[in-house]
């Protein structure tokens, strides 16, 4: 499986970014969407987030071409066939489960015919994942996020454009930076006690090296098409 850090250099393969009007939902800190708007000067991308915490932090750094707004893939305030692609980073997943088939159906009816979805995903396997279950054990959520991409599939309002896996490398300094980073974001509350960060920096620190932890996380991205 290949290695990729950076994931836009894998998006780039799969569709047209050039002068495209985009969404991400889920957006997060936006770190892939600053990065794909400084390499596609005309590109413009609205991101979507429902963490206000991370949402104040994004209006405080604002950028050309690149606006915010408070909303889930569920209800996404804007026009049908706004769009021409859009992205979910390892979002679709945090969508709630009864939400899911919802929330698909709001992305095909914001894409323009043709448009497409860029579905990035993490895989419940590894010894990333082997830690971060510990503390949230999201294989119920991961698998009913595949599922619901299938039943959209099923639905004829897609078809399905491109299928890529890969590992995404994580880093980390040390044991703390782990914590907060991975056990402690601000979008969840993962009700960590002292007992559970103990258990988790057990299986941590055979990872620990002087360089720091590293691991690969496999991810499946799933591309799909918005018929027109």
């Amino acid at each position: 499986m290949d290695l990729i850090d950076d994931e836009l250099t894998l998006l780039e393969t799969l569709v047209q970014l050039q002068g495209a009007r985009l969404l991400e939902a889920g957006c997060g800190a936006a770190q892939l969407a600053h990065a794909l708007l400084q390499r596609h000067p005309d590109a413009e991308l609205v991101g979507l987030e429902v963490d206000e915490r991370q949402l104040a932090k994004n209006l405080l750094a604002p950028a050309e071409r690149l606006r915010f707004e408070r909303a889930g893939a569920q209800e996404i305030p804007f026009a049908d066939a706004r769009f021409d692609g859009a992205l979910m980073l390892k979002s679709l997943h945090h969508v709630p489960l009864p939400l899911m088939d919802r929330a698909l159906a709001e992305l095909a009816r914001v894409l323009r015919p043709g448009g497409w979805l860029y579905v990035s995903e993490p895989v419940y396997a590894g010894p990333f994942n082997e830690l971060v279950r510990l503390y949230n054990d999201e294989g119920e959520v991961r698998a009913a996020a595949q599922a619901a991409l299938d039943r959209a599939l099923a639905s004829g309002a897609w078809q399905p454009l491109a299928e890529r896996r890969f590992a995404l490398p994580r880093r980390f300094a040390s044991f703390d930076e782990f914590e907060q980073r991975s056990m402690r974001p601000t979008f969840a509350d993962h009700g960590i006690t002292d007992e559970m960060v103990e258990r988790v920096r057990a299986l941590f620190l055979p990872h620990l090296g002087p360089d720091g932890a590293r691991f690969e996380q496999p991810m499946h991205v799933r591309v799909l098409r918005k018929v027109g």
